[in-house]
């Protein structure tokens, strides 16, 4: 294999026979994958848990626990439900690619496996799933605890912080993958107007829905149902005036100096003049990052 197709990122391999397995730890690494390997779908959850990859390769027919349902499990996991998961298998009648899509695999490829099909598929997920695990990051470090669902109320994703919220509200993995989906598949289906409080853990939460463009998929919002009020912890932890405190909510909030000068009712130069103290007690340049600093200051804190 030619080093112009080179690219980096850990790939687990789940397949039980011998010469598979070599043949792919061996092209994989030369363009410059860190290869994990698992002979079956029990290891292979327990890797995956363990060490997060960036994509799987799964065979389908194994003994035991097959790729089929080592797949499902990966799916139903919110900490690697991200990771995407390609199919490898012997079968090609369509009834078993169908099997692997409803599983949660996001692409099938036949064996004998042709190598430069599958390096070039596996760079296309690659580049989509950081895409969109750059985009979770985002969510985490701006504080947002954010989560995906189907129809169905079952979580397609998470972000680290988001499933950390919840296991401190008393959510198991029980919890998130049985009951959360009776809770919320109703919920979504009436439309999901109002937010919807979850009071059947050892501390309330409360759900939010967000816009979403996929008609399938529903992006969620998280938070503590009894929050502290927000302006009350920016005041006492960057030593802020009233005032500016309401001006720094509002800034978290994305809204503009003369939007915020219309709901605190003062004009935008006055709205300027608290920015400037903010910025300084911040130790920051700009609205943005002090956006930043104050939502990851509120996650921590809620």
């Amino acid at each position: 294999m030619k080093n112009n197709l080179d690219f980096n990122g850990v790939v687990l391999i789940v397949d039980d026979n011998p010469e598979t397995m070599n043949m792919l730890n061996s092209t994989l690494s030369e363009v410059g994958l860190t290869v994990l390997v698992a002979l079956s779908g029990e290891q292979a959850l327990t890797i995956a848990r363990l060490i997060k990859p960036d994509i799987i390769l799964m065979d389908a027919m194994m003994p035991e626990m097959d790729g089929f349902e080592a797949c499902r499990r990966i799916k139903a996991d919110a900490v690697i439900a991200h990771i995407p998961v390609i199919f490898m298998t012997g079968l090609s009648a369509s009834e078993d690619m169908v099997r692997g899509f409803d599983a949660g695999g996001i692409d099938y490829v036949t064996k004998p496996i042709n190598m430069e099909g599958l390096i070039a598929r596996m760079r296309a997920h690659l580049t989509n799933s950081r895409i969109a695990t750059g985009a979770r990051h985002a969510l985490d470090t701006l504080g947002q605890h954010s989560l995906s669902v189907d129809l169905q109320g079952n979580i397609l994703w998470s972000t680290p912080n988001t499933h950390r919220l919840m296991e401190t509200h008393g959510a198991t993995d029980d919890w998130m993958t049985t009951a959360m989906p009776i809770l919320l598949a109703p919920w979504l289906a009436q439309g999901a107007g109002e937010p919807l409080l979850v009071d059947d853990l050892s501390e309330p939460l409360l759900i939010t829905a967000l816009e979403s463009k996929d008609k399938n998929e529903k992006l969620l919002l998280i938070e503590p149902a009894n929050k502290p009020e927000e302006e009350d912890l920016l005041k006492e932890k960057f030593q802020l005036t009233t005032r500016e405190a309401e001006v720094l909510t509002w800034i978290a909030k994305g809204k503009t100096n003369h939007e915020i000068a219309l709901i605190l009712d003062f004009s935008p130069r006055t709205a300027n003049k608290h920015l400037e103290q903010i910025f300084r007690k911040l130790n920051v340049e700009n609205r943005t990052t002090a956006a930043a600093v104050s939502l990851r200051y509120l996650s921590q804190a809620r």
